[in-house]
Order: C-alpha cells, then sequence, then structure tokens
C-alpha cells in the first residue's frame, strides 16, 4: 500500500519552513510527520501530492491504489483504526476537510469517493508555524510512547541528578550523558541514538534530543523543546523545535521558536519572545502578505532553512527570517527578514544564488550530505519566485 501526503490546505501557512519540504517532513515531537504515519500504519512507501517545484526531490505518487493522507494532526486511537479501516471509495472529514482517503491515485477525484464519513473527535491539528513549538509538549508524549512502548531504557549513569518518574526518562543505545541533571516532573525526556548531553548541562521536560545531536557544556534547556538530528544547542533555550542539522551550539537565548535546517546562529545570538508591553505577537503571513495577530504572548523567532544570523545577533520578538537569509548588520533586524537577505536589514541586496549554493554545499558536507540537483533547483525556484 501506498500513502500518500497531501500539501493541499495547509502548505502555505507553513512558510518559510515549507519553502523546501512538504508538510510531512516537518519534525514537531520526536519524529517528523511522516516518520510518525509511517510507524503508525505500519507503511514504509510513501510519496507526496505538494508543489510543483518540490515534486522532483519528494516522489509523486504512482498511479494505484493507495492511502491518501493530511499528514499534520495527531489522530486519537478512534480516528487511528478508523484511518487503517478504510476500503477502496471511503474517505474521512474532519471540520468540513478531507482528512484521509483510500482512493485509486491514477484519476484521484472527489468522485471517486463513494463513502464520507464526519470525525466528531477533536483532534490536534497544526495549522500554522506557531503551532508546532505551542503543541510540541503533545507531540512529544504522543511519540514518546509510540516509540518506547515495550522497550527498556539504557541507564542513567549515576554522575547524573535526576528528579522525576524514571518511566519518563528513555535513553537510546550510544547516547552519552555525564554530570547533569535531568527532571522529568515536568515532562518526559527522549534522548536518542548516540546523542550527547555535555557536562553540566540542565533539562526539565518535556524534551526530545535526536540522534547524533549534542547539548553543549552547560546548556540550559527547557520544555517543551526538540532538538533534531545532527545538530547542536548551548545556552538557554525554551519551548523551541529544531527540525535538524542545525547549530546554536553557543550562549544566548532562544524561546517560542521553529527553526529550520542547516541553519546557524553565531554566539551571543538572542530572539526576544516577549514584548515590552505583554500584547500578543504578529507574525508575517507568506499566504496573506501581512502580519498576523497569533494570538500568543509568547513568540520568538520562525527560520526557514539555510539562514545564518552573525555573533550578538538581537532579534525582535516576532522575527520571521526567510530561506538562505544571512544576518550579519548591527542594529535589529526587521520582523520579516526576506529570502536570501544579503545583510538582514530591509532593502539589502539579495545573497548570490551561486554564492548561496555554495555555501549550503560546503555546510552540508561537513555532515557528509551532498546537496542535489533537485536541493539546487528548490534554491533556485525560490530566489526566483520569492
Amino acid at each position: 500500500m501506498q500513502l500518500v501526503f497531501s500539501d493541499a490546505q495547509y502548505w502555505e501557512d507553513f512558510l518559510p519552513l515549507t519553502f523546501t519540504r512538504p508538510i510531512a517532513e516537518m519534525r514537531c515531537g520526536i519524529l517528523t510527520f511522516s516518520e510518525r504515519w509511517k510507524k503508525l500504519l505500519t507503511i514504509d512507501e510513501v510519496s507526496y501530492l505538494t508543489e510543483d517545484f518540490l515534486q522532483e526531490k519528494f516522489q509523486k505518487p504512482e498511479k494505484r491504489e493507495s492511502l491518501f493522507l493530511v499528514p499534520n494532526f495527531l489522530p486519537t486511537p478512534d480516528v487511528l483504526q478508523q484511518i487503517k479501516n478504510l476500503r477502496k471509495g471511503e474517505a474521512l472529514v474532519y471540520q468540513d476537510e478531507l482528512l484521509a482517503a483510500k482512493v485509486n491515485m491514477e484519476n484521484f477525484k472527489l468522485s471517486q469517493i463513494e463513502k464520507m464519513t464526519d470525525i466528531t473527535e477533536e483532534l490536534l491539528f497544526f495549522k500554522q508555524p506557531t503551532d508546532l513549538f505551542s503543541y510540541n509538549h503533545k507531540a512529544i508524549d504522543f511519540d514518546f510512547e509510540l516509540l518506547t512502548k515495550g522497550r527498556t531504557s539504557q541507564p542513567l549513569s549515576s554522575t547524573n541528578g535526576f528528579l522525576g518518574n524514571p518511566e519518563d526518562l528513555f535513553i537510546e543505545e550510544g547516547a552519552q550523558i555525564e554530570f547533569s541533571t535531568l527532571n522529568t516532573k515536568t515532562g518526559k525526556i527522549y534522548i536518542g541514538k548516540n546523542a550527547e548531553i555535555m557536562e553540566g548541562c540542565h533539562l526539565r521536560g518535556p524534551i526530545a534530543l535526536c540522534e547524533d545531536s549534542k547539548f553543549n557544556l552547560g546548556a540550559k534547556i527547557y520544555g517543551a523543546t526538540t532538538v533534531g538530528p545532527h545538530s547542536k544547542v548551548g545556552g538557554e533555550v525554551n519551548n523551541v523545535v529544531i527540525f535538524g542539522y542545525s547549530n546554536k551550539g553557543h550562549d544566548g537565548f532562544i524561546g517560542n521558536s521553529v527553526i529550520g535546517e542547516w541553519c546557524n546562529l553565531g554566539a551571543d545570538t538572542n530572539s526576544s519572545n516577549l514584548k515590552n508591553n505583554y500584547a500578543t505577537v504578529k507574525l508575517w503571513n507568506y499566504k496573506s502578505k501581512k502580519f498576523t495577530d497569533t494570538g500568543l504572548q509568547f513568540a520568538g523567532l520562525i527560520m526557514g532553512d539555510h539562514a545564518k544570523t552573525a555573533i550578538n545577533t538581537q532579534l525582535n520578538t516576532g522575527t520571521v527570517v526567510g530561506l538562505a537569509a544571512n544576518i550579519f548588520k548591527s542594529g535589529f533586524p526587521p520582523n520579516l527578514v526576506e529570502n536570501f537577505s544579503w545583510g538582514g536589514m530591509k532593502g539589502d541586496e539579495k545573497f548570490k544564488l551561486e554564492k548561496a549554493i555554495e555555501v549550503a554545499e560546503k555546510a552540508m558536507i561537513r555532515r557528509k550530505i551532498i546537496l542535489s540537483e533537485a536541493d539546487k533547483k528548490i534554491l533556485e525556484y525560490i530566489f526566483n519566485q520569492y
């Protein structure tokens, strides 16, 4: 069975995070949405209905019987079973939107669907970037149960201090933790395979440190925080989701934020997450092309892939940083830093495309990953169209 992830309703709502990926490849909790659904449905073969410029990298569906799914929600046990029980021509609908369907992708049309069933249970849906950190505690709980049920954690070294229920801590094989404190009274803590927590770190759950990632010496990590694979984090972090392959290795504060892949925050980069007047935070919305009130009092930074900040960068509350932006000028950048900005200020020239690609290649080769021709075409498309 082929699992087909659909971007139809929400792709534009998650920009700049989705400039380089379908919604299913965003991370929240411990897993990406794609990884989570593959485990829940025990299906390995996935494809994507997404923007045309992304389809070279992210495989189009084959023209055969498939399970069509909107990926950006956490299912209840009953809804998960309903999805598994779908027969050809049947669909599930949630709040007047198609949620899942068993269809033939050869000529997929709504007319194929013979029976639609409304989901009446309330589902936890992720509809905008701030939802990724706002609901991250629930996603960590969900994934923790999914990944650890029936398994035994590696032991925690006696050099560490621990508070809470030992069942709320899970350490994968190869992880290293010494002379740190871990507190699960406030939420679960998951430490991924070959991850490292250096000496002097303080963790208050819920926290997910994914495979091959590190908390640097003396890091202070508050939940609900996710650090995706192959990342390094230091300083003070509170309620942040990092997709992976990104570094915030030094002192500085980041809170209530989402950071994409291949980003680097220079030493003492700080992002405000609360306005001085305690008002709710507005964020740039690429879909409406205006700043939109999030309704949140705490909202910090939304950063697209391949973005960089120089040392001592100071970011205002509710700052959106576009794809491959390079922020290095003095003063506070505006609340919207444009894609490929060279400097970070309004009206700055664009980072030359060939130079941006060269930097991306250098950053990725450090992780032994090659920037593919499909990746380059995606960067070129965003450079020219946005």
